[in-house]
């Protein structure tokens, strides 16, 4: 269970204070997969990285009866000296896993080869995010925070992405960020439509696509 109480967040910029989510009251059930909608700049990536705890509210408060994942495939928390096996052990540690076991399903999954091993510095954008998606996925979370996620790789990476995440989505929940509506509707049930600071729950992911649909016609 995930519970928004009284939820605000604004932003300093010029001298003006912008309100990104106003008053957000939601309660969303266990296992939910919920699809966040709202167009560029409506707060989809800043309530996941609210949800995540990266970022601190302006106001109220988010509880939550389970673990959260960071949001997957955000590869900024890893240290750049250290190697990809090194930082994914380091991470096992941190979240009380096996990290012998936790270092073999990334080396198998990510399909870094020897780079697996050398400073996670010289790592392009693609592989830190396989990285990053690989660690993230042998992690057992409760929900998953996705943005975009499985965009990352050539063709057979993604479609072995999102095979390994709709397995993992039997057992946990999530909140999805995509530009593909197909996608969020292959993966969540209910919805969140962000628009002026203000967010709508739907039970009913189509009601949520067919909203957003709308909010994008108005000026």
């Amino acid at each position: 269970m995930i519970e928004f109480r009284n939820l605000r967040k604004e932003f300093a910029l010029r001298g003006r204070r912008i309100t990104v989510i106003d008053d957000l009251n939601i309660t969303l059930p266990t296992n939910a997969s919920v699809g966040l909608f709202g167009r560029n700049g409506a707060g989809k990536s800043t309530l996941l990285q609210l949800i995540s705890g990266a970022m601190e509210p302006t106001s109220g408060e988010i509880l939550s009866s389970g673990t959260i994942s960071w949001p997957v495939g955000f590869a900024g928390s890893f240290h750049p000296e250290l190697t990809g096996y090194q930082n994914t052990k380091f991470i096992a540690r941190v979240y009380g896993v096996d990290t012998r076991e936790l270092a073999k399903f990334v080396e198998d999954f990510a399909e870094l080869g020897p780079s697996y091993h050398q400073p996670f510095r010289s790592y392009s954008s693609g592989m830190k995010s396989r990285l990053s998606f690989g660690v993230s996925m042998g992690i057992p979370f409760d929900t998953y925070l996705v943005d975009e996620v499985t965009s990352v790789g050539d063709a057979a990476f993604k479609a072995k992405s999102q095979l390994l995440f709709k397995e993992r989505l039997k057992h946990s929940g999530a909140f999805m960020v995509s530009h593909n509506t197909e996608q969020i509707r292959a993966v969540c049930e209910v919805g969140v439509v962000l628009e002026k600071g203000k967010a709508t729950f739907f039970d009913d992911i189509e009601e949520a696509i067919e909203q957003h649909f709308r909010n994008m016609k108005v000026r």
